[in-house]
């Protein structure tokens, strides 16, 4: 797909058509796009909003001689990825980037081109970047690829990615990268001591599952990555009503995003001894599905009552969680399309994250704003962690007043976590309810660029 829409070599043919990035407050300025392709802004009143597209007549009648792209008055360089679905075939390059970030650009270019085509080809000749001199190829093909790739796991229907589909796509991935893998399934969860795994996933026809994938040389420090991969989520007995059931074939967005992620991190050759653990299960419903009310142990060995059944992602967190933790990793971070509370406190685009390690939180904000891959931080607000209390056991996996959803939700993942130096969760939503230059409607990768970036810093790259 990447060769569909970037060229393989950075040669300019005579074919090959310029694109010219303007702010909508440097369209007076007809040194950057020549006087006549000045005049036709004019003509055609071009505002140049972000993502706005004009197409630029050549001297032949019918000939598109160029392109100007708006970048608005942001500077949304992601904006470039509407180029990807507005420009007609051919080579194309970015004549003039003065105003914006070229690396990003050229990423917005690249997310714009997504499509997901596993039962569907997309139509129609599709517009090719010729990349820059001053990029590098491999890693921004790289970085186009983790996202095309958590994309596209978040889009594939639970018919065809259910808890053995995604450790299908775990091992794809791993086996290139020479990845070890090992599965822990079915009844062997309760012999292993995943008692919460078991619980969320046992009445599916496709047994629940961990996932364990190691990467880097011993001695390195301890990265470990957990995503959350529930294949599907009816909201168990507690079912969800079909407008909130519609869309949970992305409920294993934390695992696609931890995917990609570590992906990345294994191409990059960063310096760290990689575990990724997932917990892959289907909330379904049938004779044996968990009941409200129930009430299991767990392999941190805190019991846990059943408040609610569609709170099953913090179940199967809590035993990876713990699992992990037992390594006293010097980073373990879990990614989870958690709580709609999220969502509510910072839309679809913003995903919060909870740390107590400030200075990684600091790193994490600048290299959001570096990436433009959106993060904000939420408190750990230990006063909210008596609303898990429960009457019959150590904690419920849900309060009784609903609130601060999110805040409670990270605090009940924070009591499986104890040796780890540095812990992180990410409550994503890995979806795009509308449209975005950079990003169609479906499936989205969520702060991975930014935790890239962070984790570069942290720990450079092997040797």
């Amino acid at each position: 797909m990447l060769d569909d829409v970037l060229t393989p070599t950075s040669r300019r043919t005579k074919a090959a058509r310029p694109v010219w990035l303007v702010r909508a407050d440097g369209l007076k300025d007809e040194t950057a796009y020549g006087k006549a392709a000045a005049r036709w802004v004019r003509e055609t009143r071009f505002k140049a909003g972000a993502g706005d597209v004009l197409l630029l007549p050549g001297e032949d009648a019918g000939e598109i001689a160029g392109a100007v792209l708006g970048l608005g008055d942001a500077d949304d360089p992601l904006a470039a990825g509407a180029l990807a679905g507005k420009l007609p075939g051919g080579d194309w390059y970015f004549e003039d980037a003065r105003e914006t970030d070229l690396r990003l650009a050229t990423l917005g270019f690249l997310f714009g081109a997504y499509r997901f085509s596993r039962y569907r080809r997309p139509p129609g000749d599709r517009p090719r970047l010729i990349l820059d001199d001053g990029l590098d190829r491999a890693e921004i093909g790289a970085l186009a690829q983790a996202v095309w790739l958590a994309r596209d796991l978040v889009n594939t229907p639970a018919n065809d990615l259910g808890p053995e589909g995604i450790e299908a796509a775990a091992r794809s991935l791993a086996k290139p990268r020479k990845m070890a893998v090992k599965v822990i399934k079915g009844a062997d969860l309760l012999k292993q001591n995943f008692p919460l795994i078991h619980a969320v996933g046992q009445a599916s026809v496709s047994p629940p599952r961990l996932i364990d994938m190691r990467w880097g040389k011993r001695g390195a420090p301890r990265l470990t990555l957990v995503g959350k991969g529930v294949a599907f989520d009816t909201g168990g007995l507690d079912i969800k009503p079909a407008s909130g059931m519609r869309n949970m074939k992305k409920d294993m967005g934390g695992a696609a995003n931890v995917l990609a992620l570590a992906g990345l991190i294994v191409d990059m050759k960063l310096d760290v001894r990689l575990r990724v653990l997932i917990p892959a299960v289907e909330n379904a419903i049938a004779g044996n599905a968990f009941r409200p009310g129930d009430i299991f142990p767990s392999r941190k060995g805190l019991t846990v009552e059943i408040g609610n059944t569609d709170a099953e992602g913090r179940l199967v967190l809590a035993d990876a969680l713990a699992f992990a933790d037992e390594e006293k990793p010097d980073l373990l971070i879990d990614m989870a399309t958690l709580t709609g509370a999220a969502r509510v406190a910072l839309g679809p685009d913003v995903p919060p994250f909870y740390t107590t390690d400030d200075a990684f939180a600091d790193a994490l904000a600048a290299a959001s704003l570096l990436e433009h891959d959106p993060l904000w931080r939420m408190p750990l607000w230990a006063p909210y962690t008596k609303g898990l209390n429960s009457q019959v056991a150590d904690l419920c996996n849900v309060t009784s007043d609903g609130m601060a959803g999110s805040v409670t939700a990270a605090l009940f993942l924070q009591r499986f976590v104890s040796n780890a130096k540095s812990w992180a969760h990410f409550d994503i939503f890995a979806w795009n309810a509308s449209a975005k230059p950079h990003s169609p409607v479906g499936g989205e990768a969520q702060a991975i660029r930014a935790l890239l970036v962070a984790l570069r810093q942290r720990y450079g790259v092997a040797a």
